[in-house]
């Protein structure tokens, strides 16, 4: 059968993303990775340009966990025990020893009864809300919260919806008194760190109007939290959104591969909910559970967050991650202040954010420019990540690069 009909339409709108600058486009391939030092920082080399060194500043990695030699020897040595997959979902007999020692572990360092796996975070919000999201539910949520959290609303299909505007507490509040006496649960949702931003929900702020509504709710007031960009980057001991604003949530939805730097995702709360949603999540049911040998990768990762040496690399990415921000200001950038790694130099013009990625790229710099939808209109940006493996040399040579390009282009 002919599909030329339905290409022709494909392509016509594929022009139109790329008419509007919003055609994400080829994808750049990573051909390989060589490791810094005190001085200077992990390099990256991509298959276009041989043998050309580039600083990354696109990656979720915050901790460099992904490349620490302890990290790598605990996935190849579970490999060699257990294989390379797990060979079927977990009910079917797709659970190993790996699985339930990462679950005990992270439940342990989040201080919850229980823990859950899922293949990856993005699943892991898809999982939890579709279960608990009844015909008698309401869902509340910030405006800019993650697509994960948007299309499983979708998903859900909630007896109602309303969307509160960005970081607004007081836009909260006025939500959920609209909905007293009309459902029987409420659910609110939101980031803990904003990846575009890197700004985060004021989690006690929510935590407390919660409990001041909690008893008009037949069924409660739910918190749901993804914290992916702030678990392993945010905190004092990288406990993220949670630990930094001093609040517990209800369920905390989070990331193995960010600051882990692995795969997959999972959620932490009580255990009546989450063995609830083994049995009642489609996401977790019928996929496979990351490998054995990713989730003793990813427990290795673990232990060395919650360890002297997680805290002296957290202290680090803290340094290098102001000494970002203070240059963007020093050079009459526009950002967004925030202790978390994500950087956001403000540009404003998609034409303008293609232009500085382009020239960032062409210095040996990594970058990613956000354009709408991905953000609002007007709000497009180039998006720094800032890692534990960058140097303050490195920090300084891209500033180096951003002040030629503001003097040369304005």
């Amino acid at each position: 059968m002919s599909v030329e009909k339905l290409k022709k339409v494909l392509s016509n709108e594929l022009d139109d993303l790329k008419e509007k600058g919003t055609l994400k486009g080829k994808e750049t391939i990573v051909s390989g990775v060589k490791r810094g030092d005190s001085e200077k920082g992990t390099r990256y080399f991509l298959l276009d340009y041989p043998g050309k060194e580039f600083i990354r500043l696109n990656s979720n990695s915050y901790l460099g966990m992904s490349i620490r030699e302890e990290v790598i020897k605990a996935e190849e040595e579970a490999a060699e025990v257990y294989g390379a997959g797990p060979g079927a979902v977990r009910f079917i007999s797709g659970t190993f020893k790996g699985h339930i020692d990462l679950e005990n572990r992270l439940a342990s360092f989040h201080g919850r009864e229980s823990a859950m796996l899922f293949s990856s975070a993005y699943t892991t919000v898809m999982g939890t809300l579709a279960p608990l999201i009844t015909d008698e539910t309401i869902v509340i949520s910030d405006e800019l919260n993650h697509n994960c959290i948007i299309n499983a609303i979708r998903l859900s299909r909630p007896k109602n919806k309303s969307i509160y505007k960005h970081l607004n507490m007081e836009g909260l509040e006025e939500e959920i008194k609209k909905t007293i006496g009309t459902c029987k649960r409420l659910i609110i949702v939101t980031d803990g760190i904003f990846s575009m931003r890197g700004d985060n929900a004021p989690l006690n702020v929510i935590m407390d109007i919660a409990k001041k509504y909690d008893s008009s709710f037949e069924e409660n007031i739910i918190v749901v939290v993804d914290d992916s960009h702030g678990v392993g980057a945010f905190g004092k001991t990288g406990r993220g959104t949670e630990e930094y604003t001093g609040a517990k949530v209800d369920l905390l939805i989070a990331t193995l591969g960010k600051g882990l730097g692995v795969n997959g995702g999972y959620v932490v709360g009580d255990s009546v909910i989450t063995q609830y949603l083994r049995e009642k999540a489609p996401f977790y049911i019928y996929s496979n559970p990351i490998t054995p040998p990713e989730a003793a990768a990813a427990l290795k990762a673990l232990e060395i967050l919650d360890s002297p040496v997680g805290i002296k690399l957290l202290e680090h990415l803290r340094n290098v991650t102001n000494r970002l921000t203070d240059g963007l200001v020093n050079l009459g950038y526009e950002t967004i202040m925030s202790e978390h790694p994500v950087v956001p130099l403000m540009v404003r013009d998609t034409k303008k954010t293609a232009d500085l990625v382009a020239y960032l790229k062409e210095n040996g710099v990594l970058a990613t420019g956000l354009n709408y939808p991905v953000v609002p209109k007007g709000d497009e940006e180039i998006r720094f990540q800032v890692c534990a493996d960058h140097t303050d040399k490195d920090i300084d040579y891209v500033l180096g690069v951003l002040k030629e390009y503001k003097q040369s282009r304005g």
